[in-house]
C-alpha cells in the first residue's frame, strides 16, 4: 500500500474519534439553536485539571529523561512561536480591508498554544497507539510566550513608527504654514521628533511575559509541570487525573464547538479574508513545525508522535490566556478579528482537521520508513 493511501484511510479514521465527534456535535446543536448552557465556572475548572494533567505528565517524565533530548524541540517551538507572527505581519496585513494592527495580533493569537486542543491531540495519539514524548505537552510555554511577546513588540513598533510619521508630517504642515526661519526649522523638527519619541510608551518585555504566564491556562498547566518535577504525585495521577482526562475532555470540545458556532457572527464585522487566513493558516504553521520536528526525528530521535504535538501546538491558536494578554497588549486591534477569526474558525481546523491530518502524515511517514 503507498504512502497517500495509508495516509488518506488513517485521516479518515480519525474523524472518527469521539473526541472530534463531540466538538461537531456542539456545533451541530448550536446552530439547531439548542439552549444548552454549561455554566462558565463549570469550564474553567475542567479545563484547570486537563492542563494540570498535562503538567503532571510532563513534569513527571521530564524528571525521568535526560534534558538534552528536550533541547531541539524547544528551540523549534520558540522558533514557530516568533515565526507565526511575522507570517501574519506579512501576509494577513496585505490583504484588502485588513488592518496590519489586526493582522498583527491575529498572528500573536495563532502563534500561541490552544491547550484543549493540545489535549485532544494527546488523546488522538494514545487512540491510535502512537508513542510520543510524555514531555511533549511541555512545549507549550516555549511557543506561547515568544509568540505572544513577539506580537506586542511587534505591534507596540509599528503603532509607534506610524505615531512618530503622523507627528512628523503635521510639524511640516506646521512649518510651512508660519513659515519660519530656514535655518531654525531643521533642528525645531528634529527636537520636536525626539520628544515624540520620548514620549511614545516604550515596549516593556517583562510585563508581557508576567502577564502570560499569569494567564489561567499557562500557570495551571506550569504548576502542574512544577509538581510534577519537585514531587512524587503519581498515586494522585493515576488514581485521579489520568482516568478523568478523557472525559472531561469531551465535555471541553462540546462547550468548543457550542463557542465556535457563536463566534461565526464576529467575523461579519470584519473582512472575510479573516475566514480564509483561519482555514489556510493552521495547516502552514503545522507543516513549518512539522518539518522542523522531522529534522529533530532524523537528528536526535524525537519521535513522531512529538513531532505531531509540535505540529498541532503550531496549528493551535489560543483560546483562554491569548485573548486577555492581546487585550492588554495591543488594545486598538479588534478583539473581532483575531478572536472571531480564532474560535469560529480557527480552533475547529486545528481539532477537527489538522490533528488527524499530522497524525496520519506521522504514520504514513513512519511506515514508509520502515
Amino acid at each position: 500500500m503507498d504512502f497517500w493511501s495509508l495516509f488518506v484511510m488513517d485521516f479518515v479514521k480519525q474523524l472518527q474519534s469521539p473526541t472530534l465527534g463531540f466538538l461537531i456535535g456542539g456545533m451541530i446543536i448550536a446552530a439547531l439553536g439548542s439552549e444548552l448552557v454549561i455554566p462558565e465556572s463549570v469550564v474553567t475548572i475542567i479545563v484547570f485539571m486537563l492542563l494540570i494533567k498535562i503538567g503532571l505528565t510532563g513534569g513527571i517524565a521530564i524528571r525521568n529523561s535526560n534534558l538534552t533530548e528536550m533541547i531541539l524541540p524547544v528551540v523549534f517551538a520558540v522558533i514557530v512561536g516568533i515565526l507565526v507572527v511575522f507570517i501574519a505581519r506579512y501576509t494577513l496585513a496585505k490583504l484588502p480591508k485588513v488592518k496590519t494592527v489586526d493582522a498583527i495580533a491575529t498572528g500573536g493569537l495563532f502563534g500561541a498554544v490552544s491547550g484543549s486542543t493540545m489535549a485532544a491531540a494527546l488523546t488522538l495519539l494514545e487512540e491510535q497507539k502512537v508513542p510520543y514524548e510524555a514531555w511533549a505537552g511541555a512545549l507549550y510555554p516555549f511557543m506561547d510566550i515568544p509568540a505572544l511577546v513577539t506580537a506586542i513588540v511587534v505591534a507596540n513598533i509599528y503603532l509607534n513608527n506610524k505615531r512618530l510619521k503622523a507627528a512628523a508630517l503635521s510639524t511640516d504642515q506646521t512649518s510651512l504654514s508660519e513659515q519660519p526661519d530656514q535655518k531654525e526649522l531643521p533642528n525645531t523638527r528634529q527636537e520636536y521628533l525626539n520628544q515624540q519619541s520620548n514620549t511614545v510608551n516604550r515596549v516593556k518585555i517583562w510585563p508581557i511575559i508576567k502577564e502570560s504566564l499569569q494567564g489561567s491556562a499557562l500557570s495551571a498547566m506550569l504548576l502542574g509541570l512544577a509538581l510534577g518535577i519537585l514531587t512524587q504525585p503519581e498515586s494522585v495521577y493515576k488514581s485521579f487525573y489520568d482516568p478523568a482526562f478523557r472525559g472531561l475532555l469531551s465535555i471541553l470540545m462540546l462547550v468548543m464547538g457550542m463557542e465556535a458556532w457563536s463566534r461565526i457572527g464576529e467575523l461579519r464585522k470584519v473582512a472575510q479574508w479573516y475566514v480564509f487566513y483561519s482555514v489556510i493558516a493552521p495547516f502552514i504553521h503545522g507543516l513549518i513545525a512539522f518539518g522542523l520536528g522531522a529534522i529533530a526525528h532524523y537528528t536526535t530521535g524525537f519521535s513522531w508522535g512529538g513531532v505531531v504535538v509540535l505540529a498541532v501546538i503550531a496549528s493551535s491558536s489560543s483560546d483562554i490566556s491569548g485573548p486577555p494578554t492581546l487585550r492588554a497588549g495591543i488594545p486598538s486591534a479588534n478583539p473581532s478579528a483575531y478572536i472571531g477569526a480564532s474560535t469560529a474558525i480557527g480552533t475547529p481546523v486545528a481539532i477537527g482537521l489538522c490533528i488527524p491530518f499530522f497524525i496520519g502524515l506521522a504514520q504514513a511517514l513512519s511506515i514508509a520508513g520502515k
